[in-house]
């Protein structure tokens, strides 16, 4: 076990200010905040650190144009807003990327009305570092963009957003920050019951999914920040009665280059329904996607069904006729439950994605539960959860995450840093390439600790070695197989979704945790039902 959980356990019998029930990115952004103020925290999460809707995204760090359809300005501000402070903060994994829009005769949108949302997205960005978009004509656009239909094509224009490639990665990031602001961080630690004294909560059960064991933790002060599991938190209390989740659900599917792919990341609409999808560049691939239904279930089980693969392969296919992507072309699917508030009826386009911090007084006090959120904009959304904690805590203290970065920001900026360590590292190029754009500045520790171990690697086709193992347990607080290749070597997310290298890294685990045979059968056959939902979906024809 790592000594960083053995630590945060020992501080379960402490009262905290504040107990952050979940961790993903908002979860996460929240516990730093508030530990950053002076507030002693507990962040919590049931599984990893970002394991759950946080992995699950189109990886886009962007500023929301779909939202200007929607006329809400102050949601497309902030969002650029804190898509510029994750270029400077965190630069290591959020980058640049270029867009295009396509303007084709008979969108639900006329080409005038793209054009003038173009404009003001940049209006609305007048302090962004990244480029003003540009439009093309239908000839220019043909010549930038040869696979595109030509059919109705009438131009397009070409603006920049941003990607965070490994979104776990930025997760993880976010929990070292907190960690290092003194927050007490322990995932695979489940909320069982919050625990209420005269109509106010104070604290929850906290059993610890790897030993069974169950911990009474005393907080002043709750949030309740589980995503789409939000409502099956507060089960069994005064506050359970009421539903404030109405998830829709996302699908994602990962190909290979295709004909006619495009160099940048395409933003369009459908043909069948005028929503918007998206091919996105992504780590040699590409991600096309997503979806938007509405889902009832637990989020944890989410997976494609039939009608979305159909759907995603079809809508790409008619915007590149080259492509000819079948359901043979997939590589893996993936699929996630966004946390947007209950509506009953309507259209699920129309429901908000601006976050809401849900007051659970008068039924009871000491709690709050945060509805929606999202990757781009958890610095601003933790940043007024932590404001209503500390009025209603008496603190006052201000935000300062707006002026920090995360651990791996290196400080010379991403090229200039990999090039040094490329020549510092005595690792092979590839390797150390691999390495800064995993761990930023921190590169660095991890490059000691595989000096420092088996020399071999484990895997010929990723580069990842047994000291890269150690320093996911050791400093990031990985305990199972799927932490480290999911969420710390990002291996996980190859094509055979890291099943190449399971044993090894199996073995690499056993070693540093202690596991024995029985132990590693577990972890193992743990994975590959983790797995199981990246392709579980029934074959069929393209429609």
């Amino acid at each position: 076990m790592s000594s960083y959980r053995d630590r945060a356990l020992q501080r379960l019998r402490h009262t905290f200010d504040l107990l952050v029930i979940g961790g993903g990115v908002n979860g996460l952004g929240i516990a730093w905040d508030a530990a950053d103020r002076g507030l002693s925290v507990l962040v919590i999460d049931k599984g990893d650190w970002g394991g759950g809707t946080s992995s699950w995204s189109s990886r886009m760090i962007h500023g929301g144009l779909k939202y200007l359809d929607k006329l809400d300005m102050g949601l497309v501000r902030e969002s650029l807003r804190d898509r510029e402070w994750l270029l400077r903060g965190a630069p290591h994994l959020v980058a640049p990327l270029p867009f295009a829009l396509p303007f084709y005769r008979g969108n639900r949108h006329h080409r005038f009305a793209l054009r003038a949302g173009m404009v003001l997205y940049d209006v609305l960005s007048f302090d962004k570092s990244l480029p003003l978009h540009r439009t093309y004509g239908r000839r220019k656009t043909a010549a930038l963009l040869p696979g595109l239909s030509p059919d109705g094509l009438q131009g397009a224009a070409v603006y920049h957003d941003a990607q965070v490639e490994y979104a776990e990665r930025l997760c993880v990031e976010i929990m070292l920050a907190a960690r290092a602001a003194g927050a007490a961080t322990l995932n695979h630690a489940e909320s069982t019951r919050l625990r209420v004294e005269q109509g106010r909560v104070v604290g929850a059960s906290v059993r610890d999914v790897l030993t069974g064991a169950v911990h009474e933790v005393t907080a002043r002060f709750t949030v309740n920040v589980a995503g789409p599991w939000a409502d099956s938190v507060l089960a069994g209390s005064a506050a359970g009665t009421e539903r404030l989740i109405g998830g829709t659900k996302g699908t994602h599917l990962v190909v290979d280059p295709f004909p006619g792919a495009p160099y940048c990341a395409m933003y369009y609409e459908a043909v069948s329904d005028g929503r918007p999808l998206m091919v996105i560049p992504w780590l040699g691939r590409y991600l096309i996607g997503s979806t938007d239904e509405r889902f009832t279930g637990d989020p944890g089980t989410a997976a494609a069904d039939q009608g979305e693969i159909d759907y995603i392969l079809a809508e790409t296919n008619r915007l590149f006729p080259a492509a000819g992507l079948t359901e043979d072309s997939i590589l893996y699917t993936y699929t996630g439950v966004r946390p947007l508030p209950f509506v009953p009826e309507g259209d699920p386009g129309d429901i908000t994605r601006r976050h809401i911090l849900h007051d659970h007084r008068p039924r009871l006090d000491g709690l709050l539960s945060v509805v929606g959120g999202k990757l781009t904009t958890f610095r601003t959304l933790a940043e007024h959860a932590v404001d209503e904690v500390g009025r209603r805590l008496g603190r006052k203290a201000r935000s300062r995450t707006r002026g920090l970065g995360l651990p791996g920001r290196p400080p010379e900026g991403p090229a200039e840093h990999a090039r040094a360590f490329e020549r510092s590292s005595g690792l092979p190029a590839a390797e150390s390439r691999r390495l800064t754009r995993v761990y930023g500045a921190r590169a660095g520790r991890v490059a000691d600790l595989i000096a420092a171990s088996e020399p071999l690697s484990l895997t010929v086709a990723t580069g990842v070695r047994a000291g890269e193992v150690a320093f996911a347990i050791r400093e990031e607080e990985a305990v199972t197989l799927a932490d480290v290749l999911a969420r710390r070597t990002m291996i996980g997310l190859e094509p055979d979704l890291g099943q190449g290298a399971m044993d090894a890294v199996a073995a690499a685990c056993a070693a540093e945790l202690g596991w024995d045979d029985a132990e590693t059968a577990r972890q193992k056959a743990a994975y590959v039902r983790y797995l199981r939902r990246f392709r579980e979906f029934e074959p069929g024809p393209v429609a």
